[in-house]
């Protein structure tokens, strides 16, 4: 099974539950009242949010068509599109930081970007600088052994800037092309977490100039509004560049990806529909707007 069929399978529960018969509803029809109420019911139950839901209706009406299902998608895709790309070729080592709260699949999503990168022929490093979770230092030297990539770690309670400087470091002194680093992701200590992320920032960016070039926040898709919640603290704190959407095989219902993107400007990077390595990939608008519609 191909990635797209398995995006498809992975959001077949969020398609017949809010977006089927769709097609029926609004293909070959012009924008009618009856219609934006129906749209908006199944656009805020999709976790698509009010505020973003306004928006494609307000557009939806500025359009003049006879087919509003194809006007919809075109709204969709246009919404999702632009910043999606991560432009590896602009520096030498390209570093990445991954964060996000605990649970939400970092640093399994750290290690899948690592293996994705190296299908490119990439040369890559993979930081475990959570520190505080000793299984997530584990977890990532695991992954480095499976993925045949090499991982640098300290012991569980270590600074976590110290293993993101030498793991920048290795990097440069073996002329490595990319360097992927797993941070803590404890919200309910949210003051001392940021304050240790933007000291992991300090330190790789006294390495390599203009570091990190990355920080992709990874966002468990199943948890809906509270995701956007979530992306809102982090872009507060840290500059996020990104987001990875993961867990879209689950109950996810969708619609959050279009919240995250229109609310707070953020673009989606990377989505994840499974447990196997190849199971992350790049996003694709079109891809996703087909997978959730038709």
């Amino acid at each position: 099974m191909g990635f797209f069929e398995k995006l498809k399978a992975g959001l077949s529960k969020a398609r017949k539950t809010f977006f089927e018969g769709l097609s029926q509803l609004l293909k070959g029809k012009r924008i009618s009242n009856e219609i934006l109420e129906e749209l908006e019911e199944r656009l805020i139950a999709a976790d698509v949010g009010y505020e973003t839901t306004h928006y494609i209706l307000e557009k939806l009406k500025q359009i003049q068509t006879d087919d509003a299902y194809n006007a919809l998608k075109e709204i969709l895709i246009e919404l999702l599109s632009n910043g999606n790309e991560i432009d590896l070729k602009s520096h030498s080592p390209f570093v990445i930081t991954i964060v996000g709260v605990n649970g939400t699949g970092k640093t399994t999503t750290a290690a899948k970007l690592g293996a994705y990168f190296q299908s490119l022929g990439k040369t890559v490093v993979l930081g475990a600088a959570d520190t505080f979770r000793a299984a997530a230092i584990e977890q990532l030297e695991e992954w480095g052994r499976r993925i045949g990539c090499t991982v640098i770690s300290h012991n569980e309670g270590a600074d976590s800037a110290a293993v993101a400087f030498d793991t920048v470091n290795h990097a440069k002194a073996r002329q490595k092309d990319i360097v992927i680093i797993d941070t803590a992701g404890r919200l309910h200590t949210k003051k001392n977490l940021m304050e240790e992320l933007r000291k992991v920032h300090r330190v790789i960016n006294k390495v390599v100039e203009g570091a990190p070039h990355e920080v992709l926040l990874v966002i468990d898709a199943t948890t809906g509004q509270n995701g956007l919640v979530q992306a809102r603290i982090f872009k507060e704190m840290v500059n996020v560049t990104g987001v990875v959407i993961t867990k879209l095989d689950g109950t996810a219902k969708g619609g959050i990806a279009l919240a995250i993107k229109k609310e707070l400007g953020l673009p989606i990077k990377f989505i994840g529909i499974g447990e196997d390595v190849e199971d992350l990939r790049p996003f694709n608008a079109k891809e996703f707007v087909d997978a959730l519609l038709d």
